[in-house]
């Protein structure tokens, strides 16, 4: 059995900015897989909650550039993955 990864704790001195990119990085991952491949579900509310952490320190850019390497790589239009990623939108 997989020991599920730790949340993030943004008081941690060894927090590195490539933890928040990864926690941003696993919820894109996560929500394609579950919305447009249809694999096992892999998004869990710990993954969101790290991510939507991470959101308020990375700047746009990041997010922007992590969404749109991963959109080509599983081949979703970035459109679409936006509107999976933030329906509410």
């Amino acid at each position: 059995m997989e020991t599920p990864p730790m949340a993030l704790d943004l008081n941690d001195p060894e927090l590195e900015f490539a933890d928040l990119v990864t926690a941003y990085q696993s919820w894109v991952m996560a929500v394609i897989n579950d919305e447009k491949l249809g694999g096992e579900k892999l998004l869990t509310d710990e993954i969101a909650e790290d991510a939507f952490n991470a959101m308020r320190f990375l700047p746009d850019v990041v997010t922007s550039a992590i969404e749109t390497t991963l959109a080509r790589v599983y081949d979703v239009d970035e459109d679409e993955l936006n509107d999976l990623l933030y329906p509410e939108s």
